[in-house]
């Protein structure tokens, strides 16, 4: 039975980054903050439509955290949670694997 719960687990965290977009807008995150523009800039060919279809994917399980910043002009920014930036630090693992071997 536990062996069930890890691999539900398991599967669960593939049906998230396993979605297109979803670990490069991880990784556009990790260094600091950005708006949707600037995430729409480091990622040009994704769709502004698709980009808000998945932030708010992100949002709700928790990986991304939404900022409305109340300053003059009102902004948004978008953050990782601890949640997000440790799926983060595991993404960087397989992007040391595809820097040697893609």
């Amino acid at each position: 039975m536990n062996e069930l719960k890890v691999c539900n687990k398991v599967e669960g965290a593939y049906q998230i980054i396993g979605k297109k977009w979803m670990c490069l807008i991880i990784h556009a995150l990790m260094e600091e903050p950005k708006r949707f523009s600037e995430i729409n800039t480091f990622i040009p060919e994704l769709s502004k439509r698709m980009l808000t279809e998945r932030m708010k994917e992100l949002e709700e399980c928790g990986i991304v955290l939404r900022n409305v910043i109340t300053d003059r002009p009102v902004r948004t920014e978008y953050s990782l949670t601890r949640k997000g930036h440790d799926l983060g630090l595991a993404l960087q693992t397989v992007e040391t694997w595809a820097e040697k071997w893609m």
